[in-house]
């Protein structure tokens, strides 16, 4: 990191740089996670196996279902991702250099990732609704089905049906998980690129990997409960009678708990820690590539 100290470049793009290398990462590698998604969805939804559920969408939907609601999650990681990495670095940057430019302490990263979280997943928040939407209607009966066309009609829906505020509805859940997910994310990469590099004397290319992958654990292993009761809530359909089976998500979590004790909420955990994973390591990956690139043609 020796050759921070030339002249900054002017203007706005050392500034916006973080989010649109963020948002481009976080958008590639969701083309390639996307189907994962899908079949991940569709397990919570209890419609059996990896494998099972596999071979039924081929079977009765065809290679395209896998890719339902990729504008969803485009637009998500476009506003979302943007987000998070983003204000991540921007936070960063000001507390290294509150710190006399020294590497931070786990506990400041830590709470940087959290601010970001949150920050991203406020933003991300009616792009992520969209997505799970636009899931889920496929396995209603056709009665129930809102039959949206992509992210953009479903978030024309919502808003003409239910209200702008409706955008952020469940925002709390995603909110929450978002701000775990990121600690476990954000903090750990950085921390795990320091020990590589400096402790481990790791090139580039392992440390890049290396620091992924503790990050992609970490990421899973941090937000796995919140994202379990966020899929419950944002799914729940009422009764006949119109009541809904929980009132929030300490209710759901208190349920959860009683029915199946703390394990319970790790349900699926290696699912979602392939799903979960993948997403991290491509999103650092690609980020790093990205920068390789841009410093290659001087930006």
């Amino acid at each position: 990191m020796g050759d921070e100290k030339k002249a900054k470049p002017a203007g706005v793009w050392p500034t916006v740089k973080p989010f649109v290398n963020g948002g481009a990462s976080g958008m590639l590698a969701t083309c390639v996670i996307q189907p994962i998604d899908m079949i991940k969805v569709r397990i919570q939804l209890g419609q059996g196996s990896a494998a099972q559920v596999t071979s039924t969408m081929l079977k009765n939907e065809g290679i395209t279902a896998f890719y339902k609601g990729l504008s969803a999650g485009l637009l998500r990681q476009a506003t979302y991702t943007t987000a998070r990495l983003g204000s991540f670095r921007i936070l960063t940057n000001k507390a290294i250099e509150a710190n006399d430019g020294k590497p931070l302490p786990l506990y400041q990263k830590a709470l940087c990732g959290l601010t970001a979280g949150a920050i991203g997943a406020t933003v991300g928040s009616p792009a992520d609704l969209a997505l799970i939407r636009m899931q889920a209607d496929a396995t209603l009966p056709a009665a129930q089905r809102r039959n949206y066309k992509n992210a953009f009609h479903a978030l024309y829906r919502i808003v003409a049906d239910e209200g702008v505020l409706a955008l952020w509805k469940g925002a709390g859940p995603t909110v929450v998980r978002a701000m775990a997910l990121n600690m476990g994310m954000l903090a750990s990469y950085d921390q795990s690129v320091e020990f590589f590099k400096d402790s481990l004397g790791f090139g580039e290319a392992a440390t890049v990997l290396g620091a992924s992958t503790v990050s992609g654990f970490f990421a899973a292993a941090c937000s796995l409960p919140f994202d379990y009761v966020k899929t419950q809530i944002q799914k729940m359909q009422p009764d006949a009678e119109g009541k809904y089976p929980y009132t929030g998500s300490l209710d759901c979590s208190l349920k959860t708990f009683k029915a199946g004790g703390p394990l319970k909420f790790y349900t699926g955990f290696p699912v979602y820690c392939v799903r979960i994973a993948p997403h991290v390591m491509m999103t650092w990956i690609f980020l790093n590539q990205i920068q390789k690139f841009e410093k290659s043609i001087g930006l």
